[in-house]
Parts: structure tokens; C-alpha cells; sequence
């Protein structure tokens, strides 16, 4: 499989694969997350348009996606109920999805965002039991909470490979 920059001709893909993630997500007991058309075409589109949306394809097509955005990231600027690890530079990672879990593209994807830096955050739903396993099982420590520009909570992670 290879990860590269998604372009404008992945997008209705990577719509179905959202589609199937949210699905996977309420198979799993957290009904919340991703409601309300999110993410949007709209969203993705800018993600595309940044340059910091990722595809992961393998021959059946893309496997896998996320955003992975060179930080700050003004949601992360105020944490409740912990800290984060350190104040260093960080990538976020947002909008992960996997069109199969159990297949390891959450971890290979993971493995590639930490070949691209050393410090990466990340935020999900408490109601996300599969994310908070992958996150947990890779080595992030979780942080406390955050709160979307919406106001609404998420638990938050890091994990830093630098200065270890």
C-alpha cells in the first residue's frame, strides 16, 4: 500500500469511505460522532485544497484516509482534566477512517505520520472505543479533554518520539 496526497478525482471516494467509517462507528456504540454531514465535501475539499489530506491506496482502491495538519491547532490551545506532554512542535491528525478495521491501516498510517515528525496530537469522541484502543495500543497517552469550536468535548491524546 502507498500513502500519498489525496487529489480532487479521490473525493467521491473518500465521501463513500466516510460514509462506511460512520457506519462502523455506530455498529460499535458510538452514535454522536460525525453527525450531521460531517465531514463535509466541503471539508475535504479544503483539506485536498491545504495539501494536508492523505489516501492510502492498495489495489482495491483507497484503504484509508486522514488529515495531517502541522499544528497549533487553535482547538488544542486550552486542555481540561491534564496537560500535554510538551509544548514542541506538533502535527495533528484529524478525519482518520479506515474502510476495514482489523487490517492494520490505522497503524501503517500512524507509522507514516511519525516518519513525517516526532510529535503528533490527536482527538476523538468518548464514545470512539476503536480510535481509543488503536491509540492506546500504539503508545499515546491520553491527555484530558478539549473542546471543538462547537463547544463540544473530545478526549485528547499525544504521543512524542522526540528526546526519548
Amino acid at each position: 500500500m502507498i500513502i500519498r496526497k489525496a487529489t480532487y478525482e479521490d473525493i467521491p471516494s473518500l465521501m463513500r469511505l466516510f460514509e462506511s467509517a460512520k457506519g462502523i462507528m455506530r455498529s460499535s456504540g458510538n452514535m454522536h460522532q460525525w453527525g450531521n454531514g460531517y465531514p463535509s465535501e466541503e471539508i475535504v475539499r479544503k483539506d485536498v485544497d491545504a495539501g494536508v489530506c492523505y489516501v492510502m491506496c492498495g489495489d482495491d482502491g483507497i484503504a484509508a484516509t486522514m488529515a495531517f495538519i502541522p499544528g497549533p491547532d487553535p482547538t488544542y490551545s486550552v486542555i481540561e482534566g491534564g496537560a500535554w506532554l510538551d509544548d514542541a512542535p506538533y502535527h495533528v491528525i484529524h478525519r482518520i477512517a479506515v474502510a476495514v478495521p482489523g487490517k492494520g491501516c490505522a497503524r501503517r498510517l500512524l507509522d507514516w505520520a511519525f516518519g513525517h515528525t516526532g510529535t503528533v496530537r490527536i482527538d476523538t469522541h468518548r464514545d470512539n472505543v476503536i480510535m481509543h484502543h488503536i491509540l492506546k495500543s500504539y503508545g499515546f497517552t491520553y491527555c484530558g479533554v478539549i473542546h471543538l469550536a462547537n463547544g463540544d468535548p473530545r478526549d485528547a491524546y499525544q504521543k512524542s518520539t522526540e528526546n526519548r
